[in-house]
């Protein structure tokens, strides 16, 4: 498949990157600074572009077969408008070129079922995290109200961990601890995985 990557520069983008390569997809990198991105590869493609700019994000969609989104905030505690115009970019272009399957990385804080895991994610997060936590919301709501074959992806505090594909997936599944972790590495296979798998299409499925 050929997949094009949003926040590839960053720590799971990486990861993405190197599996998806590994797993034989052509992939596609939008990149604001290419100098970050480590990874080479003659199946590996590098669209530079800010996603607040709705043409570099065109150019770069144009030909794609699905989208990934790993887009995260420098700052976690403020809001972050330009990713917020990022995703009406990305969701305004895959509808215009009729590139359906997105699958968009976003936080087990979210408002939406939040009550159902426990007193840290449901009080303690939502003051540390408000910013990053509304923009995901946000963000959401733009993919969810969209025609695109959807995939959310929520995920726990992230760790730079190895792969180990031990992780658990669902719906309504809820953290052993009290605040849940896994790496970026697991996050990077669930996200590949799901691109072709319709299972969760239009669902919001927790990975643990």
């Amino acid at each position: 498949m050929r997949i094009l990557i949003f926040g590839a520069s960053g720590a799971t983008g990486h990861n993405l990157i190197s599996q998806g390569l590994e797993q034989g997809h052509v992939i596609s990198a939008f990149v604001r600074y290419p100098a970050k991105l480590k990874i080479k590869g003659e199946r590996l493609r590098i669209f530079q572009g800010n996603v607040s700019d709705y043409q570099q994000v065109e150019n770069a969609i144009r030909e794609q077969d699905a989208v990934i989104s790993a887009l995260g905030a420098s700052n976690p505690i403020k809001r972050d408008y330009v990713l917020i115009k990022g995703i009406e970019n990305i969701v305004g272009a895959m509808t215009k070129f009729r590139i359906n399957r997105i699958v968009y990385q976003s936080f087990l804080g979210v408002k939406e079922n939040r009550a159902e895991l426990g007193f840290i994610v449901n009080r303690v997060l939502p003051l540390l995290l408000a910013g990053s936590i509304k923009d995901h919301e946000v963000k959401e709501g733009i993919i969810t109200n969209s025609a695109l074959q959807w995939t959310i992806v929520r995920c726990p505090t992230l760790t730079n961990g190895p792969l180990t594909k031990a992780y658990r997936d669902g719906e309504h599944i809820r953290p052993a601890l009290m605040v849940g972790f896994l790496s970026r590495a697991d996050v990077a296979d669930f996200m590949l995985r799901e691109v072709r798998d319709p299972r969760y299409i239009h669902k919001k499925p927790r990975i643990l």
